[in-house]
């Protein structure tokens, strides 16, 4: 009876010893985390770096480029490149048309929309009023 009591707790001894073994090997281990791809999207107007910040509107760059000329029946895809959320709204700061609006864009996101009519095309960021753009849309 005495030996089977050593037994068992010889084997619930090496038991923990190979558990915490591993548990600190785990802990101690150095686990290189591997991102995925990034799809890279190709825009045609794009939210550069720091644009969230009063400034672009001085050279004319929140939206690059701030005016695009397209054929009538063609799409637009603007591009955050920012590290702050933007948005594309058509119109302007204080009355929006209501024709598109992007929602917030997260940094990497981006809002397509395909001008079915000729006319010209003014569009806004909602959370940085001096980001001001314009879609010119000629006929085909």
């Amino acid at each position: 009876m005495e030996r089977k009591k050593i037994v068992t707790s010889s084997f619930i001894v090496i038991i923990v010893g190979i558990t915490l073994g591993i548990v600190i090997l785990y802990q101690n281990a150095n686990f290189t985390h591997v991102d995925e791809p990034k799809m890279i999207i190709k825009g045609d107007v794009v939210m550069s770096t720091k644009v969230s910040r009063p400034g672009c509107e001085k050279t004319d760059s929140c939206y690059t480029p701030s005016k695009i000329i397209i054929k009538q029946h063609d799409s637009v895809t603007w591009v955050n490149e920012d590290v702050a959320f933007h948005s594309v709204t058509s119109g302007y700061y204080d009355k929006p048309s209501g024709l598109f609006d992007s929602g917030y864009l997260d940094p990497e996101g981006s809002f397509t929309f395909i001008f079915e009519n000729i006319g010209t095309y003014d569009y806004f960021c909602t959370l940085h009023p001096w980001m001001k753009g314009q879609v010119i849309v000629e006929l085909i």
